[in-house]
């Protein structure tokens, strides 16, 4: 466990995403290696707007609910078992709105993620190529 300078413990640093172009790096070699996992998702939103008054913007598979998307995992001595999602390039659908997306996952290359070796899990660490909704919402991003 990490010590502050009065002894303390300190919380880990939390890490939302592991980027795609990353995973033969230090941190998430072993990972990528021995501890792929499929987080399920009925959507995701991000932030589209100017800095303080971004609003939340969904996008959905049409057809696909709920769909899975690539993710990395381990267990940790403070949470218990944790994950990270995979992000890769946006795909023309997300592009507007963020430069990176989740690495979505069809369902017939699910045993690929999970169980192929690292070189062929890495090939599906792609933009989706498929159909997207996007739904612009007036809610705000940040609950201030």
């Amino acid at each position: 466990m990490l010590k502050g300078k009065n002894g303390q413990p300190l919380k880990p640093k939390p890490i939302n995403n592991a980027r795609a172009d990353k995973l033969d790096g230090f941190m998430w070699r072993y990972p990528f290696a021995e501890r792929r996992c499929l987080i399920p998702l009925s959507a995701f939103a991000e932030g589209e707007g100017e800095k303080g008054a971004k609003t939340r913007t969904w996008f959905t598979l049409p057809g696909e609910d709920p769909f899975a998307v690539a993710g990395l995992w381990r267990d940790t001595p403070e949470c218990g078992p944790a994950y990270t999602m995979v992000m890769t390039e946006a795909c023309q659908y997300v592009a507007g709105v963020h430069d990176r997306m989740p690495v979505i996952l069809k369902r017939q290359d699910w045993a690929d993620w999970l169980d192929g070796p690292p070189d062929a899990a890495g090939l599906l660490c792609r933009p989706y190529p498929e159909l997207m909704v996007v739904e612009r919402t007036p809610k705000s991003w940040n609950k201030r």
